[in-house]
């Protein structure tokens, strides 16, 4: 299958860049896999089992803050830079992310990395499928750590707390879109996380993640993109929030704005998780 992506060092690169680019001195390449609960896959098993060669292995529930009860919300600026730290990631480094689902939770620890102004980071598109599709070279050796200082300034505008969503909800001003399936989004059936209401926020929109993906996992192209907004009801002449269940796949609504050049979006960490916990918030259901 051709990958019909233009490769951008700040947004997504394809197999074929990181094949040429591998031994680049100061390339960092992280394996950021991680899975839902249903999906019965863990990350770091697969990842000492085989990687692209010279991946770090980047814990999303780990390296998040664990003084809230919400899960893998972002971390702290030092907490982000330590761990950076001891993994050999640092000032000067072109990192790509992939992960062992195609195009997923690399998403998030791309916007992670933009959170804490690093821009010179790219998702691997398609991920690890592709990759080992292809027949590019894979390792279970781990990397050769060096220490490399990190400068982190957090861009605040990048991320929104429930208070900020739901002025945004009320008043309009932005466009939330919610990357959950249709029928979560609607409110019908469960959550997966237990004790959780059904529902969206209300005025946002749906776009569910997979529909912004080709069917081997590669992003579409921009005009792709902008057709899953359009029929999704989206409104791009605002600054958006992205929404899921838990800030992951928001992520991958974020990356997709970016390759189309929206660069005043921000991903609400707490989402669903949060959202639809608390009976005092107001929810929506059906298609409205």
């Amino acid at each position: 299958m051709t990958n019909t992506a233009t490769d951008d060092p700040k947004t997504l690169v394809s197999t074929a860049w990181l094949a040429a680019h591998l031994k680049d001195p100061d390339l960092r390449v992280i394996d950021a896999s991680w899975y839902l609960p249903a999906m019965e896959r863990d990350g770091a098993v697969e990842y000492a089992a085989g990687h692209i060669p010279g991946a770090r292995f980047f814990d999303i529930d780990d390296i998040s803050d664990h003084r809230s009860e919400l899960p893998h919300m972002a971390p702290p600026v030092e907490k982000f830079m330590s761990r950076m730290r001891a993994m050999g990631v640092g000032d000067g480094h072109q990192v790509v992310v992939y992960d062992g689902s195609g195009l997923f939770s690399a998403a998030r620890v791309w916007w992670l990395f933009r959170l804490m102004g690093k821009t010179d980071v790219a998702v691997l598109d398609g991920g690890l499928p592709k990759w080992k599709a292809e027949g590019h070279p894979m390792s279970d050796m781990p990397p050769v750590i060096r220490d490399r200082h990190m400068t982190v300034t957090r861009q605040n505008q990048m991320i929104k707390d429930v208070t900020q969503v739901a002025r945004a909800a009320k008043l309009g001003d932005y466009t939330i879109i919610d990357a959950r399936p249709a029928e979560r989004f609607r409110g019908e059936g469960t959550e997966p996380r237990v004790g959780l209401r059904s529902g969206h926020i209300p005025n946002s929109q749906n776009v569910f993640y997979k529909n912004l993906l080709n069917a081997d996992g590669t992003m579409k192209d921009a005009t792709g993109i902008q057709n899953a907004m359009k029929s999704g009801g989206v409104d791009l002449t605002k600054p958006v929030i992205t929404t899921c269940g838990s800030g992951v796949t928001a992520s991958i609504l974020s990356l997709a704005l970016e390759r189309i050049g929206k660069t005043d979006h921000a991903v609400y960490d707490g989402s669903w998780s949060e959202w639809g916990m608390y009976a005092d918030l107001p929810i929506t259901t059906g298609d409205a």
